[in-house]
């Protein structure tokens, strides 16, 4: 395995030619030599903020990203429960990341580090992500429900701080994802009920079985983490991801215009997380305007986040995916949604700086760090520093 060559000094040149860029959009003096047409075509992509509304936007992430520090724990760990350890703390790094802050890197350096400390003790002899041993059977705010979620959040993180670190700590990052990335494969590939519900996952029961054969959002969560480890240049078989983009295909329901929380069986379910996640996987596998991720994305548009805390599913998970999902759609799909979401984000959060708990049973047991690690991350896709998320 060798790390991504030169990535550690690219990584600080684009993060801070991006910051510098983007922080300011509007600021270009006319002194400056003309951008390349396609700089600026892809530029008037992103921008669909005023100037004022991206100040906004830049205030109230960094003042998310600061509640979160103040919530770290001595062991690194970013508080909350313990069912939802790595995946919590692992989606604090990836908002900081997608503000340009490096574990061992400026102001928040040492914080950071010690926050992927936390993560990389929490893997499992089997592989498993998870602090908390998953339970014999399914428990809904317990680690047999929150096990796949918490192991292919941290993967991702892992996989996307990778090459940043060096020697034995990069050494040690490495084997971990490699695990890790057994682990995944191994829940992958146990027998499902229905030939449709293969290539995907679903939450952990006793002995790590999958208890409910597969579902479009933690299939979402996986096949990012392969598709994150395949970028990094870990040995992640093109077919094990042609598999999970199989079973999201699948998913697709035309009578609905979305793709329902399950693929086969039960009541298919629709919420704006399990949407914007289904078109992110196809995004990532290169089907960036598929017909079924077009009707999807309408169905979005129709969907509004304006109502703080409300809506289908769980309004800050729903945000995040959404939000990275009308930036790989990008054109008027982001040019409708985002803005939107922005003022209402900002409108919401409170005097410390972070988002109330998810008002809906899926997630309101983890408190406001996961909250505010989710609306940072649904606020900063224009800022295009996270690898796996760029267009």
């Amino acid at each position: 395995m060798c790390a991504r060559p030169g990535f550690r000094a690219s990584a600080r040149l684009f993060v801070l030619l991006s910051v510098i860029a983007l922080s300011a959009p509007s600021a270009i003096r006319a002194s400056e030599p003309p951008e390349p047409m396609s700089a600026a075509k892809e530029r008037s992509k992103v921008e669909v903020l005023t100037a004022a509304q991206w100040k906004q936007m830049d205030g109230a992430i960094d003042r998310g990203l600061s509640y979160l520090l103040r919530n770290q724990l001595p062991d690194g760990s970013i508080k909350s429960p313990l069912s939802g350890q790595p995946g919590i703390t692992s989606l604090t790094i990836l908002a900081f990341l997608s503000r340009g802050h490096i574990p061992g890197e400026g102001p928040h350096g040492p914080q950071l580090q010690r926050a992927v400390d936390f993560v990389l003790k929490c893997q499992r002899k089997d592989g498993l992500l998870s602090a908390a041993e998953p339970e014999e059977s399914h428990v809904h705010a317990g680690a047999s429900h929150a096990g796949n979620y918490n192991h292919a959040i941290a993967g991702l993180m892992l996989t996307e701080i990778y090459g940043t670190a060096q020697g034995a700590r990069n050494e040690k990052i490495a084997e971990t994802i490699r695990a890790a990335i057994k682990f995944t494969r191994g829940q992958q590939t146990k027998p499902k009920s229905n030939a449709l519900e293969r290539g995907g996952w679903r939450y952990l029961g006793a002995n790590y079985r999958v208890t409910g054969n597969s579902d479009i959002s933690v299939t979402s969560w996986q096949l990012m983490f392969y598709r994150s480890a395949r970028n990094a240049n870990f040995q992640v078989p093109a077919l094990y991801v042609d598999e999970a983009m199989q079973y999201i295909r699948h998913g697709f329901d035309p009578e609905q215009g979305t793709f329902p929380y399950n693929v086969a069986g039960g009541a298919r379910q629709t919420t704006r997380g399990v949407a914007g996640g289904a078109i992110v996987s196809l995004a990532l596998g290169g089907e960036h305007q598929s017909p079924e991720a077009r009707r999807a994305a309408d169905w979005i548009l129709k969907q509004s986040f304006r109502q703080y805390n409300g809506g289908s599913g769980p309004y800050h998970y729903g945000a995040l995916y959404c939000s990275q999902a009308m930036f790989q759609m990008g054109g008027e799909y982001w040019e409708r949604f985002f803005p939107p979401l922005v003022e209402t984000l900002v409108a919401n959060q409170a005097e410390d700086g972070s988002w109330a708990p998810e008002n809906h049973q899926n997630g309101n047991s983890f408190g406001r760090t996961y909250t505010t690690a989710l609306s940072v991350l649904a606020l900063t896709p224009a800022y295009q520093l996270l690898p796996i998320y760029q267009r």
